[in-house]
């Protein structure tokens, strides 16, 4: 925060207090010192280019809620309120933080707490799911990015901020929560009881698909993301005699998390060129970010999954990718979250998070409110068997038919196991993305 700023915040806020004190304790000069007051209030005012008419009435609002609330308030409490309230109205991104609310955000970016799991907002008074995290409660439970959570145990949401629900889905580990939820498609609410634990994100898994095909999900960047993803390849790559044919970068549910490791992640499969680029009004807000040399793929085919709980750094690397035309983006449009908080302190115990610039793909499009529209759009389906099409009647089920001649004893029936889901039945999306990096194998073998 500069130095003009701070003038400002300090006459603002001595101006309010003066206006106020004067007005509450009933202090009224005479009409030629009141018009005096007004004259030099209204240079100054001028002068810094503040809103003099409306800062009058933001005092007598302030009278009048000293003087004639029901209970008493505080000063403290009155100001501070109205800064919340200043930065609710811009978007939903920007807040204040005091002293609690900054020590969680600090906390926040260990990759360890307590709690559900869930990346939650605000939508319509209600909370919404942004995405729930791998290998937690919400997740095992069944919570899924969309949903709106309208009750916490008997508590209704409605009416309370944000922080006042994530306190209350925050507790002692081990003790239960309800939650009730709407969710599209469903004609009634669900109510999903999740039991809080101790969240710890894991930012990078990673596996072989199937013959050489390698298979990354990010769930959140973190500050080491871009590391834990080169050694996870190169896991791979040890695993497949030294060399992956493809790769699937699996985004889905992803809420984003730190920019440089967004970067990070773009620039293991750039070579070269813009990754992401940032604007806004003050000249710290704009930055460029380029790749460099890295070929950990080697240049081998990639596929990258989205949905719409893929958030801000999911959409910085599937938009980079997307305009470099180094990978398939497949699944559904994302989140359409692009804008830039930055941290300002306002002493060692409050500061604000304030919304301070746009992330613009390298072609320029701006990912805010519209999010990336994947090259392939595959919603997710659920894969089944036709019913009855394996149970057709064979020779060998008719009653006294010959032996084959071969010498083979007839197999005796085995007791029927229940059959392990196929890739497609478990994952739709992730069957069509290896069957892409396949086809594009075999092209390139031509």
């Amino acid at each position: 925060m500069n130095s003009n700023t701070r003038t400002l915040l300090v006459l603002l806020t001595g101006v309010t207090l003066g206006i106020s004190l004067a007005i509450g304790q009933g202090v009224f000069a005479d009409k030629s010192a009141e018009k005096s007051t007004d004259k030099n209030a209204a240079k100054m005012a001028d002068k810094l280019g503040l809103p003099l008419e409306e800062l009058r009435s933001f005092t007598e609002v302030f009278a009048r809620i000293k003087k004639d609330y029901v209970e008493e308030v505080t000063d403290k409490k009155l100001l501070e309120n109205a800064i919340r309230g200043m930065l609710s109205g811009l978007d939903p991104h920007s807040s204040y933080l005091d002293a609690e609310h900054f020590k969680e955000l600090q906390v926040g970016t260990t990759g360890e707490f307590g709690g559900l799991g869930i990346e939650v907002g605000m939508e319509d008074g209600f909370v919404k799911v942004i995405s729930p995290i791998d290998d937690t409660p919400a997740m095992h439970a069944g919570v899924k990015a969309g949903d709106l959570v309208i009750r916490l145990d008997e508590k209704p949401v409605k009416g309370l901020t944000l922080h006042q629900a994530v306190k209350i889905m925050r507790g002692k580990v081990g003790t239960d929560i309800l939650l009730t939820i709407i969710r599209e498609g469903e004609e009634r609410p669900l109510k999903i009881t999740i039991t809080r634990d101790i969240i710890k994100v894991k930012s990078v898994r990673a596996r072989t698909l199937d013959g050489g095909f390698g298979y990354v999900r990010i769930s959140q960047f973190q500050s080491r993301t871009g590391e834990n993803l080169a050694e996870a390849i190169e896991d791979l790559k040890k695993e497949n005699d030294g060399k992956l044919k493809g790769m699937v970068l699996d985004l889905r549910n992803n809420p984003g998390g730190v920019l440089n490791a967004a970067v990070d992640v773009s620039d293991a499969f750039l070579d070269k060129g813009l990754i992401v680029y940032t604007k806004g009004r003050i000249a710290d807000s704009a930055m460029k970010f380029n790749a460099t040399p890295r070929r950990l793929l080697d240049g081998a085919p990639l596929v990258v999954l989205v949905n719409g709980g893929s958030a801000s750094a999911s959409e910085i690397v599937a938009g980079a990718l997307q305009d470099h035309k180094r990978a398939v983006i497949l699944g559904t449009q994302t989140f359409g979250k692009g804008s830039v908080q930055t941290i300002l302190p306002l002493n060692e115990k409050t500061a604000l998070k304030l919304t301070t610039a746009r992330y613009f793909t390298p072609s320029g499009r701006s990912i805010q409110a519209e999010g990336i529209t994947p090259d392939i759009v595959l919603e997710p389906v659920k894969v089944t068997k036709l019913e009855g099409l394996s149970e057709r009647v064979k020779e060998a089920d008719l009653s006294g038919h010959l032996e084959n001649g071969n010498g083979k004893k007839k197999v005796e029936e085995k007791k029927k196991e229940k059959p392990e889901l196929s890739l497609a039945q478990r994952d739709y999306q992730l069957y069509q993305a290896l069957n892409i990096l396949k086809g594009l194998e075999i092209l390139k073998g031509r």
